[in-house]
């Protein structure tokens, strides 16, 4: 290899295994470090402020009547707590299935197709809790989950809560479901972090609650639970994490089906992103701007370090054994990889699990960031799609 390519992989691999180590390791690190260290209390307590629970549903003919009897067995006061169902043009039953439900105070909204922002809209609106909280149509609470969300509304610096989302463990779900199940627990650990030091980045879509007053008008193309959550921050209040809210959703079935899932996410994550860029102002934001970039912005770009890599490590192979055994451990992993995508059903627990099931995981979730980067310089939209469960 000719001196300026030589110069050039070194640049290449050095400047991967940067970015990669600072985003993968040193950001979580000092999360959690910073957590420990730099405390920052919130105020909890007992009361039972109005609650309205939104849910945006199409086409959920199959889950909703579930979700909606989950609901009702919270432990939460009947009388101070408001469900509502916006039906965004369902029509495979969805509806009547909903209005089943109206002596028990469930109120449907029934709208024409116009999309999940435009539904959530119309549901806020509608609402009269002094807290909303948000949910899936495929989610079931834990019974004391609600209660949990609502504790920390005691301290009036808190304008948003975070819950706890959890996948339900399935032997015959992909193995790439048994590395997101292992990612969430990971993600767990961030949350708590944060929050005890500040802020959580944003809420999962499962199981989240913020005061009606902060919430501002979703726009279409966005990931909904990130744009409405961070607006809580926008408007100056703590988003903190409540880890005894507990929501539980299954795992998908095929790594198939979760790609596509991963890649309209990602795409609208990253418009959403965007549309609250101001945070990314840590003259403004501290330290929550850096979590963000780190977190929302870095991780979703990995991709592109981790083809750095995999191109300069082999070019590199003669000049030591570190890059040969750089260009050996890629190798390991991808084929791990390619036999967990390729995979059915989960793998056995254990060893050999982690060995395919974590590999199969994080290589899903870069190619959807790539396909979501392109959809983004292609100024292509998610606002739609068919819900598979």
């Amino acid at each position: 290899m000719s001196r300026p390519r030589a110069t050039l992989g070194l640049a290449l691999f050095w400047g991967a295994v940067g970015t990669l180590g600072y985003t993968y390791g040193l950001f979580p690190a000092t999360v959690l470090v910073r957590g420990l260290v730099r405390r920052r209390p919130h105020q909890v307590g007992e009361g039972t402020p109005r609650v309205s629970v939104v849910i945006a549903a199409h086409n959920e003919a199959g889950v909703i009547g579930s979700k909606l009897r989950n609901l009702l067995a919270v432990d939460y006061p009947r009388d101070r707590l408001e469900v509502i169902v916006a039906s965004d043009g369902s029509d495979d039953g969805t509806n009547t299935v909903v209005a089943g439900f109206a002596e028990c105070g469930v109120r449907l909204l029934a709208l024409p197709r116009a999309g999940k922002a435009a539904a959530l809209n119309e549901a806020v609106a509608a609402a009269t809790g002094e807290i909303v909280v948000f949910s899936d149509a495929n989610t079931s609470y834990a019974p004391g989950a609600i209660r949990a969300l609502v504790r920390p509304f005691a301290d009036p610096e808190v304008g948003g809560v975070a819950g706890d989302q959890r996948y339900v463990r399935d032997a015959e779900a992909a193995p790439s479901a048994a590395g997101e199940q292992r990612y969430w627990d990971f993600d767990r650990l961030l949350k708590i972090g944060e929050s005890r030091a500040g802020h959580v980045i944003s809420a999962t879509g499962a199981i989240y609650a913020v005061r009606r007053e902060l919430i501002d008008h979703v726009p279409g193309g966005v990931t909904d639970d990130f744009f409405v959550s961070t607006g809580v921050i926008a408007h100056g209040k703590r988003l903190v994490f409540a880890p005894d809210a507990i929501a539980y959703e299954p795992v998908a079935a095929t790594s198939t089906v979760e790609l596509g899932r991963k890649v309209r996410i990602i795409t609208r994550g990253l418009r959403a992103v965007a549309a609250r860029r101001s945070l990314l102002d840590p003259r403004r934001h501290g330290f929550y701007a850096v979590q963000l970039l780190s977190h929302k912005v870095l991780r979703r770009l990995m991709a592109f370090p981790l083809i750095g890599l995999a191109v300069s490590a082999p070019a590199l192979w003669r000049r030591g054994w570190l890059y040969r055994a750089a260009t050996l451990g890629q190798a390991a992993f991808y084929a791990a990889a390619g036999l967990g995508l390729r995979r059915k059903a989960s793998p056995p627990r254990g060893l050999a699990g982690r060995g395919l099931g974590m590999p199969a995981y994080f290589v899903l979730v870069n190619v959807a960031c790539l396909r979501a980067v392109w959809n983004l310089l292609c100024g292509k939209r998610i606002d739609r799609w068919e819900p598979q469960r």
